[in-house]
């Protein structure tokens, strides 16, 4: 991983937290749970996109096992189906049922990182915290379609950045976590309270 995102990410959250705490406080103490909402929100809404992605996965596994079936592949329900998370194999039909199973999968890598550090951002910086995670749900929207429609192109995951705003799932994410860590740090130093 280069430097430049943790670079503008740090930046980014620093100024941005730093002005909501000092300029933005007269406007956030009086909206403070109006505010603080809705970053679960956000998270809420990509928890529920998340489950419905998950069926596209239930689709396509069905999808190329029967493709796999016709074009003559061997031990087609062995290697695509449950409880394989991943279809065996480095068939067309192999790499593009795991291009979309990836789609979904990568999600649980950075999601709970994301909603922890969400939640206890939203407390301390409810404005930084909801803009970070807005960019994180644009982002892992599109990175999760372009891996997905990845396996229509031959299931080459290096097509899963397409989308101009995939990467921007890890600056989102980044932001998150560095807001998370912040807010955390006033909760413990005794400058904000919960509740």
């Amino acid at each position: 991983m280069t430097t430049k995102p943790l670079l503008i990410c740090l930046s980014t959250a620093s100024i941005g937290g730093f002005l909501e705490l000092t300029t933005a406080s007269k406007f956030t103490s009086s909206h403070q749970s109006q505010l603080t909402a809705i970053t679960p929100c956000i998270l809420i809404g990509t928890g529920l996109w998340t489950l419905a992605h998950g069926f596209t996965v239930g689709k396509a596994r069905i999808k190329y096992a029967t493709l796999a079936k016709k074009d003559g592949e061997t031990n087609v329900d062995e290697r695509y189906l449950l409880p394989n998370l991943y279809a065996q194999g480095t068939s067309k039909h192999v790499r593009a049922f795991n291009c979309i199973q990836r789609s979904h999968q990568q999600i649980f890598e950075t999601y709970t990182t994301v909603v922890l550090s969400g939640v206890m951002g939203a407390i301390s910086f409810p404005i930084c915290t909801a803009l970070s995670t807005f960019v994180y749900a644009v982002g892992r929207y599109q990175l999760s379609t372009g891996y997905a429609e990845a396996a229509e192109e031959g299931g080459d995951a290096s097509k899963r950045y397409k989308y101009p705003l995939a990467k921007f799932m890890w600056y989102g994410f980044l932001c998150n976590v560095l807001l998370g860590m912040g807010s955390c740090g006033l909760i413990i130093g005794g400058k904000k309270t919960v509740g």
